[in-house]
């Protein structure tokens, strides 16, 4: 494997290359070849997955300074899931890297999404031992926090499932929604939703779908409900 063009890739240097090979080296591959257990990649996985959830943790309560705790949880979530860290992985081509026995090999190994979720957070945890938190951090930045964009904020954030939450956590309230509005032409048609609790608490929300609006009504009631408190 050639992983000088792997750091080209990148843009990263690693001063410990034999830690950066380590990284891609799946467990298949070890006992293939009877090496030593820990010559795997599962103790660089391990480390990189915790550097992981501090380093998300820490991009959302210093870039999103709004969102409250149970918001930057279901983020968090979204970001360090499978299947956002195996679209990283396979955007930077990780695959093409990974060090597999020959089973693993031929049953698609190399293309599947929890190996390369596993490998990314190999690679993270070897970045860190080669070059501190700052370095991983930077990384970061630039492949995996760009998921946290308003869409994917949205996919991830479900304000009406939160509303039923802390309804029912605090009473026996019923939570009802209608669009009570459709403003302008088909092709760019807006929606108004009515969020209802208990039939005391009213708000609304827009969208461009009767979805979204409801998010923002149950958004928008949720914070009546917190202010309240």
């Amino acid at each position: 494997m050639d992983y000088q063009l792997l750091q080209q890739k990148l843009g990263i240097t690693f001063q410990n290359e034999n830690i950066l090979k380590q990284a891609f080296i799946h467990s298949s591959y070890v006992n293939e070849h009877r090496l030593e257990r820990a010559d795997d990649n599962e103790r660089l996985e391990f480390l990189g997955d915790a550097i992981l959830e501090l380093g998300v943790s820490h991009f959302l309560y210093h870039r999103i300074p709004a969102m409250s705790e149970g918001e930057m949880t279901k983020l968090r979530a979204f970001l360090v899931r499978e299947s956002t860290l195996f679209s990283v992985a396979k955007k930077l081509e990780f695959g093409q890297f990974l060090m597999l026995g020959k089973g693993e090999e031929s049953s698609g190994g190399r293309k599947r999404p929890s190996i390369l979720a596993d490998v990314f957070e190999a690679f993270l945890g070897a970045l860190y031992v080669d070059q501190g938190f700052d370095r991983v951090y930077e990384f970061l930045e630039e492949h995996l926090y760009i998921y946290a964009g308003p869409s994917q904020f949205s996919s991830a954030m479900d304000y009406k499932t939160t509303l039923q939450e802390i309804v029912q956590r605090e009473s026996r309230q019923q939570v009802s929604y209608a669009i009570i509005e459709e403003r302008g032409p088909a092709h760019d048609r807006e929606f108004v939703a009515q969020v209802t609790v208990n039939e005391w608490l009213a708000t609304t929300g827009t969208g461009l779908s009767k979805k979204e609006a409801e998010q923002r009504a149950a958004k928008k009631a949720i914070d009546s409900l917190r202010a309240q408190q």
